[in-house]
């Protein structure tokens, strides 16, 4: 079966086979080596001299604990969202008693960065403000450098969710002041579900020793302290440090610039690749995601068929929408473990499926 979703992604076999590992001692020598050697990959690889946090957890874990350890209730926050899971942000901060102002743009469209300056002129008590890099439900990349310059001209926090796009997609975290960014290990690290990375800038920890939302399991303070001693303050999950200590390899050998090249690559043969078939994508090339291509449907296909036929019959699984966009496009997925064969096998089995598929 191949896998094309947004994630999880598929999995390299360096990484199942460090996941195969005997397990050892989350309070011992060996973990300690194992997890200070992944740290300072990832602050490679977010491009950062900051502090990188692991923490066991899926990404929304790691949006929580963003908004738990930097905010307070009342605080008033900025979500600019465009999809599904910058609305979640928002939802996350409200739930918390974060007072959020919904900057929404059309789904399929990037976040404009000049309605986002115009916002923070008008609401100078704004604290923070939430962005979603790459919004997988539309298959849109938002300008998150235009966005930070934004945030730094307002002296803002700003708070990244780069799920899909970090490892993938350049993402210069210390160059492009990002106070938080989280990422998830099911997504371009190419390993399973279960851990979120997460840098945290010194403004941001400045935000944090003020911040009164309540935190426990999510205090990147106690994250901070045991990751001096090589350790995690709650049991990690042992063999995902396993497998993430053995993908890092691959990137970091890779190089970043490469890895971004490649993603680049296959995203535009996707692209090209359904067009060529005759659909029409949801966004358009110039804010196109390079880790999930999202397709129109048209021509009366059903996109359930399109999904089922695909799988059962191509042993390829792709994504349909999600809330509203649910049978109106399907996405594939293109992030992590990917090269241009596999893009090739789904533009193959697309161009059977598409006339079964049509109603």
């Amino acid at each position: 079966m191949q896998l094309r979703i947004p994630g999880p992604t598929p999995c390299p076999p360096q990484a199942l086979e460090a996941m195969g590992r005997q397990m050892i001692p989350h309070r011992g020598k060996e973990f300690a080596q194992i997890l200070t050697s992944i740290t300072a990959k990832l602050q490679q690889v977010f491009q950062t001299k900051g502090d990188v946090l692991v923490l066991t957890a899926s990404g929304t874990g790691g949006l929580e604990a963003a908004i738990v350890n930097v905010l307070s209730p009342g605080d008033r926050v900025l979500s600019a969202s465009n999809g599904v899971f910058g609305d979640r942000f928002a939802d996350i901060a409200e739930q918390y008693g974060a007072l959020v102002k919904r900057l929404t743009f059309e789904w399929g469209q990037p976040v404009d960065p000049d309605a986002v300056k115009r916002a923070l002129s008008t609401d100078t008590g704004i604290k923070a403000v939430l962005v979603t890099h790459n919004e997988t439900s539309t298959g849109v990349t938002n300008d998150l450098e235009q966005i930070s310059s934004v945030t730094r001209d307002f002296d803002k926090l700003l708070i990244v969710d780069a799920i899909s796009s970090l490892s993938s997609i350049e993402l210069p975290v210390d160059a492009w002041q990002c106070d938080v960014v989280i990422c998830g290990s099911q997504k371009g690290w190419m390993i399973p579900p279960g851990l979120t990375m997460v840098s945290v800038s010194q403004k941001a920890w400045q935000a944090q020793a003020q911040a009164k939302m309540p935190r426990f399991y999510w205090d990147f303070t106690k994250a901070w302290e045991y990751l001096q001693r090589g350790q995690t303050p709650w049991t990690p999950a042992v063999s995902l440090c396993f497998a993430l200590d053995a993908t890092l390899d691959l990137i970091l050998e890779e190089g970043l610039p490469a890895v971004f090249a490649r993603h680049a690559r296959v995203a535009q043969m996707a692209r090209e690749g359904v067009e060529a078939l005759g659909l029409s994508l949801f966004a358009k090339a110039s804010h196109a995601s390079n880790t999930v291509t999202a397709v129109n449907a048209s021509d009366r296909i059903s996109i359930p068929r399109l999904v089922q036929i695909l799988k059962s019959e191509h042993a390829i699984d792709v994504a349909g929408g999600q809330k509203k966009l649910s049978g109106k496009i399907f996405r594939i997925g293109h992030l992590g473990f990917v090269y241009e064969d596999d893009i090739r096998a789904v533009l193959e089995a697309l161009a059977q499926a598409l006339p079964k598929a049509r109603s």
